[in-house]
C-alpha cells in the first residue's frame, strides 16, 4: 500500500491505458492489469493510473469485459498496452488502428503483447523498427509488414516509444521491463517477486521453439533425415549424406533447402542442438557426455553452438527445463 504522506493524485500518476477491444486473449490483458494495477509496498512515490479503454463491451476469452473509458482516452495516456488478439486473420478495425496511431502521435509509449503486434503493424508503428511476436506468427508479421524488422528469437523489443513482446510469458517480461524503466530495479524486482518470476529471463524465444522433422514418407528426403537422426553422435558430412541419398552434394543442397529451408550442415547442426536440449532436459548426463552423444565432440563446441542457437548456455537451459526425475548419466 502507498504511504498516505506520499500519495499522489491520479492526475499526477502516469496513465496506463489497456486496450480492450476486438476478440482479445484474457491472459495478456490480465497480466497487464495485475502488474500496472497493483502497486507494490515499495512504490511510496506513486504508481500508475490504469484505464480500461475500448469502444464498448468485448469478449476477452470466456469473459465479457466492459471498458470504463472510450478509445479517445488512449491519446491522453502515457503508455498504451495492446493485448494479444485471438485471430490474426481478422484485420483490426480502422477505429482501433486510428486510435492507436493517434495515441502514438500524441506522445504515448505504445507496447504490444504477443499478437497485439499486428495492430501496431496496421497502424504503421512497426515500420523501420525492430519488433517481435509469438514465434509461431513471426513470419506472418514480417510478410504483412515488410518494413518492420521482425526478430523471432527475442522475448521483447524496445524502440523507446514502441515496444513489442513475444508469447504469453513474454508479456510479463515486457511489463516488468516497463516498470523497471519507470520505477527502477528495486521496484521491478519487488513486482517480480510477487509474481514468482525472475525480473529478467536470459535468452529468447529460441529456447521454446519446436523444430519438427517432416514425417517419414512425405517428402524426398524422408529416409535420409531418419538415417541422419539415428547417427547424430557420429561425424557426418554433406558427402556422407549425398552418398546415402545416391545423389550429388549440389543436388542434395537444393533438396535440403526445398524441404527444410536450410542447407544440409545447418539442418544437421540444428538437429544436434535439439537433441542436446532433449538430453539436458531428460537426463543427468554431463555437458561433456551430451557433446559426445550429439556429435559435437567437446563441451566447448557444444557450449558455443548451443548458445548461438538457443540463446543461453547449456547449464542455464538445464536449470530452466530439467525434468523432476532425470535419467542418470550412464
Amino acid at each position: 500500500m502507498v504511504r498516505n504522506d506520499a500519495v499522489r493524485t491520479l492526475s499526477d500518476m502516469p496513465t496506463v491505458a489497456l486496450l480492450a477491444a476486438g476478440d482479445l486473449l484474457h491472459f495478456e490483458l490480465g497480466v497487464a492489469y495485475e502488474i500496472f494495477g497493483n502497486p507494490p509496498r515499495e512504490a511510496v512515490d506513486g504508481w500508475y493510473d490504469v484505464l480500461l479503454c475500448g469502444p464498448g463491451p468485448v469478449r476477452v476469452g470466456p469473459f465479457r469485459v466492459e471498458p470504463d473509458h472510450g478509445l479517445e482516452h488512449l491519446a491522453t495516456a502515457d503508455t498504451v498496452i495492446v493485448p494479444a488478439c485471438a485471430d490474426i486473420d481478422v484485420p483490426p478495425s480502422p477505429e482501433l488502428v486510428d486510435a492507436v496511431r493517434t495515441a502514438h502521435e500524441a506522445g504515448a509509449r505504445v507496447a504490444s503483447l504477443c499478437t497485439g503486434a499486428f495492430l501496431l503493424g496496421a497502424a504503421g508503428l512497426l515500420d523501420g523498427r525492430r519488433a517481435t511476436t509469438h514465434w509461431a506468427h513471426a513470419e506472418e508479421l514480417s510478410t504483412r509488414h515488410p518494413r518492420a524488422v521482425v526478430d523471432p528469437d527475442v522475448l521483447y523489443t524496445d524502440n523507446g516509444s514502441v515496444l513489442t513482446a513475444a508469447g504469453k510469458a513474454a508479456a510479463v517480461d515486457l511489463c516488468l521491463h516497463l516498470v523497471h524503466l519507470d520505477h527502477g530495479a528495486l521496484i521491478a524486482n519487488s513486482v517480480a517477486r510477487r509474481l514468482v518470476m525472475p525480473p529478467h529471463r536470459p535468452g529468447g524465444q529460441a529456447q521454446f521453439v519446436a523444430s519438427p522433422v517432416p514425417a517419414r514418407g512425405d517428402h524426398v528426403l524422408a529416409d535420409l533425415l531418419a538415417w541422419v537422426l539415428e547417427r547424430l553422435d557420429r561425424p557426418l558430412t554433406v558427402a556422407d549424406m549425398a552418398r546415402k541419398a545416391n545423389t550429388s552434394p549440389r543436388h542434395l543442397g537444393r533438396q535440403f533447402r526445398s524441404v527444410t529451408g536450410q542447407p544440409p550442415l545447418q539442418w544437421l547442426l540444428t538437429q544436434r542442438v535439439r537433441r542436446a536440449q532433449e538430453l539436458l532436459e531428460a537426463t543427468g548426463m554431463s555437458v561433456e557426455s551430451v557433446a559426445l552423444a550429439t556429435g559435437m565432440g567437446t563441451a566447448t563446441t557444444l557450449r558455443r553452438q548451443f548458445k548461438r542457437t538457443v540463446g543461453v548456455p547449456p547449464d542455464t537451459y538445464r536449470r530452466a527445463f530439467r525434468s523432476a526425475n532425470p535419467t542418470p548419466d550412464p
